[in-house]
């Protein structure tokens, strides 16, 4: 049953019937790719698995078949007696002991498993005979036997009356008599037992392999930064905001240098046990190849895996920093917001005076009253370097150099941070991470991420109370092209800024301050057809100007204000047209030559409300929302309402800006296309053109109508505000507030992912190595398509960071084999590009010949590596 079993398998695989191919070119199992397939059979209840190793060859052409010579050798046999690829780099140890293009191996299943006594091994030796026999087959069969370990075969070869068995033994040790040429020659005639005498000349092919282990003269150039040098921003060369990078040992191992005499025929040279000619400096061909070090320890790659860590930590910033934080002596936990504000007394210092100690000393004071002042995770001196850079704001002298970089960088580079929803590489939140990453590894790991997070919370809380603008953000609203955490602190911004406006209005006078912003005008003035479409999408399409702001008066104020009017600019009742003796408010400027219909005025664009900025989570919640409020009419009613209160706000400050408008004017300014003009005859016969709204706004009951006859003539700065900055920033910091160390890493890994990109782009730009480009662009590619998603799975951002890790330890690689071989030091041009061409290659290929043997460049100076060694 095994055997037919055997034979089963071999036909499936059709190696039965004669074998053809072409002689074997040279080197061809070194560049060739090999394959194997693999089946499993038994014998009794024992498990064995079967296996087909061969070189994919392209097939021969047919006429070769033809020429077939009768009782020609198998190709296998006459494999064993070519000398072209003697010694493969990379091969199964049967393609290198015997030179076999393909081969089928029979090993127990299991990998404990094996077959120890005699009597087995014939056993499974006479079936493998007898099955090569019924089948024809000429492929050699090999049965593994002793522990895998041990690598031993046993096998067999049949084709047409001829046939060879493959044995092999182990000793332990090399008799004395057989460690050179000579003794071998002898065991070789031995085992032959060929009746001639003499017996023809043996040819061979001889290769000694030399190991270098030892480099010492060559120690590793890059020590492990000294972490206790972080003054004035430095950690031993490491400045902040930059990322680590290199092998902290040395990432090359072992150098092998293969001396090889490819074709010798016996008698030509003496080796034995009193004298040798075979000196490797004279030998015609070297080849060396490199032994990389398993996992060596990288700089940028530690940093990369501490900070993926902390994604799966559990606590909470209270937990890690302890209850009592925030804690009053003798109260109990207030409300977190409640306790920060306490903690930040406005102080009304101007900001240029201030320094960051001052700023978050009150914070400090207070923590510390709790800790002992040693346990605080950082100390003071690091802390404020850190503060220092992320916000260069807050030192005496402004940093002149940060505001004007902003936004200069237009490379694919800086744009990265689209692909990867991180942020730009000039941003707070890009410099957060880093330090973040930073202070994870060399301060106090989780503790220090969560004391600098505390800190950076208290920071922007300050900020809000005090109107200063978070630095190192761009302006307008939040992009939602970057991270969730990087538009909070856009939206944060937005809050300051409309604050300070509101403030800075309250304190200079209030009448309508209408900016000048020529942009803005035109946007309205209708080259913006589409204007209606855009309500309740994001902003940014139509709203330019940044430096607009309202002051708005709460409701109550509001219809008060209303009343009191009422009796100056007679009055206005609900229901009636509004007479055009109002005194028009909040107007910006004329538009162009448009009139109003009716009093014949020229019609004036209103100063409007801005939109409220948005950031995804807020937009996701919105459209949520509006989907849950279904298909309904009254569910239209209300999502149409909720849609059109900036439309509401629009048209209000349209009517006090043109007292006696109608809703066709409105329209003619708001949505161009929805007035339609066309010429008429009138009854003298002459041609006129008459416009009217469109079809869709002629519908009963259509939301602009309604909303025109609800609206009242107010003017932008008294209406409700669209955006209650107070209300999102309180929700900004109170979402700061409650980030775990463990949201915070999720939050920022994409900044560190595109800061080690960038980093290994800028140290590959130094090396050139091609293989390293491309596999560059995979890592992002594979990263966009990663993290462009909410929440990505653990799995594929541990591919990413293994894949950077990658390509950090070939860099290494390619480095310490400059510095080995003195590439740098090389005075002459061509040498120098010859030796960089042959440290290329010992990166990317399993062995590289040598090129002039022991002559040539690379050779000499292989040579001054072994003789230091051994002086060593």
């Amino acid at each position: 049953r095994f055997i037919s079993k055997v034979e089963e398998v071999l036909n499936d695989w059709k190696l039965i019937g004669v074998s053809s191919g072409k002689p074997l070119e040279k080197g061809v199992f070194t560049t060739g790719t090999w394959e194997e397939k693999s089946d499993e059979i038994s014998f009794a209840d024992f498990r064995f698995s079967i296996t087909h190793h061969y070189l994919v060859q392209e097939a021969s052409d047919k006429d070769g078949k033809e020429e077939l010579v009768e009782d020609a050798l198998p190709l296998p046999m006459q494999d064993l007696l070519c000398m072209n690829n003697d010694f493969p780099p990379r091969a199964h140890c049967l393609v290198r002991w015997y030179g076999l293009r393909e081969f089928v191996v029979l090993a127990p299943a299991a990998n404990n498993d094996a077959i120890l006594s005699e009597s087995k091994c014939n056993l499974l030796l006479s079936s493998i005979s007898i099955a090569l026999g019924n089948t024809g087959c000429q492929v050699p069969l090999f049965v593994q036997i002793h522990h895998k370990w041990r690598r031993m075969y046993m096998g067999e070869c049949q084709g047409p009356g001829v046939r060879t068995d493959f044995e092999m033994v182990h000793l332990r040790k090399v008799p004395s008599q057989y460690i050179h040429l000579s003794g071998l020659l002898d065991i070789f005639k031995s085992k032959i037992g060929c009746p001639l005498t003499p017996l023809p000349p043996v040819s061979m092919a001889i290769r000694l392999t030399y190991v270098l282990q030892d480099w010492q003269q060559y120690f590793w150039p890059q020590q492990p930064p000294d972490i206790d040098a972080l003054v004035g921003g430095e950690v031993g060369g490491l400045e902040f905001g930059k990322l680590p990078f290199g092998a902290c040992e040395d990432p090359i191992s072992e150098l092998h240098l293969a001396t090889t005499w490819p074709h010798l025929t016996e008698g030509i040279v003496v080796d034995n046990d009193v004298y040798s000619d075979l000196d490797p400096i004279q030998a015609p061909q070297w080849s060396v190849r490199v032994r990389k070090a398993d996992n060596p320890q990288c700089l940028l790659g530690d940093f990369l895996t501490e900070f993926f860590k902390l994604c799966r930590r559990k606590e909470s910033t209270d937990e890690i920093l302890g209850r009592s934080a925030f804690e009053e002596e003798g109260k109990e936990v207030a409300d977190i917001s409640h306790a920060l504000s306490k903690l930040t007394e406005p102080a009304p210092v101007p900001i240029h005076k201030l320094s960051v100690t001052n700023m978050v000393h009150s914070a400090k004071k207070k923590i510390r009253k709790h800790r002992g002042v040693d346990e605080s995770p950082l100390n003071n001196e690091v802390l404020n370097t850190i503060l220092l850079f992320l916000f260069p704001d807050a030192a005496e002298k402004l940093a002149d150099g940060f505001e004007s970089r902003a936004n200069t960088s237009e490379n694919e580079d800086y744009n990265l941070f689209s692909q990867f929803k991180s942020a730009p590489s000039d941003s707070l939140t890009y410099k957060l991470a880093l330090c973040l990453c930073m202070i994870n590894f060399y301060h106090g790991g989780v503790k220090g991420v969560a004391h600098l997070w505390q800190e950076f919370v208290l920071e922007m809380r300050y900020r809000w109370e005090n109107n200063y603008l978070i630095p190192g953000l761009a302006n307008g609203p939040p992009d939602l092209r970057c991270c969730l955490l990087h538009q909070k602190l856009q939206m944060l911004n937005c809050c300051i800024e409309r604050k300070k406006a509101r403030d800075e209005g309250k304190r200079g006078s209030t009448s309508d301050r209408s900016p000048g912003d020529p942009g803005k005008a035109a946007e309205h003035s209708g080259d913006n057809p589409d204007r209606e479409k855009e309500v309740g999408k994001s902003w940014e399409s139509w709203s330019d100007s940044e430096e607009e702001f309202f002051e708005c008066l709460s409701d109550t104020e509001d219809l008060k204000g209303n009343g009191q009017e009422n009796g100056k600019k007679g009055g206005v009742k609900e229901g009636t047209k509004e007479p055009a003796n109002l005194k028009p408010e909040g107007r910006l400027h004329p538009h162009g030559k448009l009139t109003l219909l009716h009093p014949g005025e020229p019609l004036y664009i209103p100063i409007t409300q801005e939109p409220a900025p948005m950031t995804e989570d807020l937009l996701e919640e919105q459209s949520e929302v509006l989907a849950k409020l279904g298909t309904s009419a009254e569910g239209a009613h209300l999502r149409a309402r909720m849609q059109s209160a900036c439309l509401l706000s629009d048209m209000e400050s349209f009517k006090a800006a043109n007292p006696g408008c109608c809703l066709e004017d409105f329209v003619r300014w708001y949505s161009p296309r929805d007035y339609i003009e066309e010429e008429v005859v009138d009854e003298k016969g002459n041609v006129v053109i008459k416009g009217g709204l469109s079809a869709r706004m002629r519908i009963p009951s259509n939301m602009w109508v309604e909303a025109w006859e609800t609206a009242k003539p107010v003017p932008a700065r008294r209406q409700k505000r669209l955006f209650d900055d107070t209300r999102e920033a309180e929700k900004v910091l109170h979402y700061l507030a409650i980030q775990k160390p463990a949201d915070l890493a999720r939050h920022l890994l994409p900044c560190v992912i595109h800061a080690a990109v960038l980093k290994v782009k800028e140290e590959e730009a130094l090396e050139e190595i091609s293989s390293v480009k491309k596999i560059i662009k995979q890592i992002i590619s594979h990263s966009s398509k990663v993290l462009r998603f909410p929440n990505p799975e653990d799995k594929k951002l541990e591919e990413i960071i293994a894949q950077i890790m990658s390509v950090e330890a070939m860099i290494a690689r390619a480095r310490s084999l400059k510095a080995k071989f003195g590439v740098e030091k090389c005075e002459n041009e061509e040498e120098k590009e010859d030796l960089q061409r042959f440290v290329n290659c010992l990166l990317e290929q399993p062995e590289v010949s040598v090129v002039g043997a022991g002559r040539g460049p690379a050779g000499s100076i292989i040579h001054k590596l072994f003789l230091n060694a051994q002086r060593v």
